[in-house]
């Protein structure tokens, strides 16, 4: 792991379940390509559609994407405008439409980009994002024993955390920093009595690893 390899000691402790779900997606020959804007999104995709190019949000999702299968994948190396500029740079509109698979209740910023670029978009959700039932045991004992940062890589597990957190343990983040992949996710903690919450400067995995 990256934070192992750089001295940190990471303690995982996932705040959402992912939850594949059954999609009807266009046939894999009546497309120019599939975008992934997240990593999970990528691995929901079914066998039949691993043959198309997969244009990839950032560099860990376009890892997650050809683990999953896919053999022709681009990485646009940074946020949602940047995919829809990368989609616009590699294909011509004229020559088909895209699949945007996504979670339920994402992407629809995504798409409208896409189209203006003059894009026909099939958006299709392919996983449900579900919050845990209450706060993970993991993340109480971490939070007891001191940690130097907390880092948060969406904006849904930002206001699970806060919604879950036990009041006992406010006074815990006072020495804590929150380290956030963008400003809806600060939003979601900013009211929480943290050491300090930053924002990357680019929303991806990478962005939030290097405020570390």
């Amino acid at each position: 792991m990256v934070l192992s390899a750089a001295g940190w000691r990471p303690i995982v402790t996932p705040f959402l379940t992912m939850q594949p779900c059954v999609a009807h997606l266009p046939a894999a020959d009546a497309l120019l390509a599939v975008l992934a804007a997240s990593g999970n999104a990528a691995e929901a995709v079914p066998d039949s559609h691993h043959g198309l190019p997969l244009l990839a949000v950032g560099d860990a999702t376009a890892a997650r994407a050809r683990a999953a299968g896919f053999t022709t994948v681009h990485s646009a190396g940074g946020d949602a405008p940047a995919l829809a500029a990368l989609a616009a740079q590699m294909f011509d509109p004229a020559r088909g439409p895209l699949l945007l698979a996504c979670g339920a209740g994402q992407g629809g910023t995504l798409a409208i980009m896409l189209r203006r670029h003059g894009f026909r978009v099939h958006r299709r959700t392919v996983y449900i994002a579900r919050g845990v039932r209450r706060f993970p045991p993991a993340a109480v004992a971490a939070l007891g024993e001191g940690l130097h940062a907390a880092l948060f890589f969406s904006a849904e597990t930002a206001r699970v955390f806060a919604r879950l957190l036990p009041r006992g343990l406010l006074p815990a983040l006072a020495g804590v920093e929150a380290l956030v992949i963008g400003s809806d996710a600060a939003a979601a903690l900013q009211h929480l009595p943290w050491r300090g919450v930053r924002v990357a400067v680019r929303p991806t995995q990478d962005g939030v690893l290097a405020l570390l």
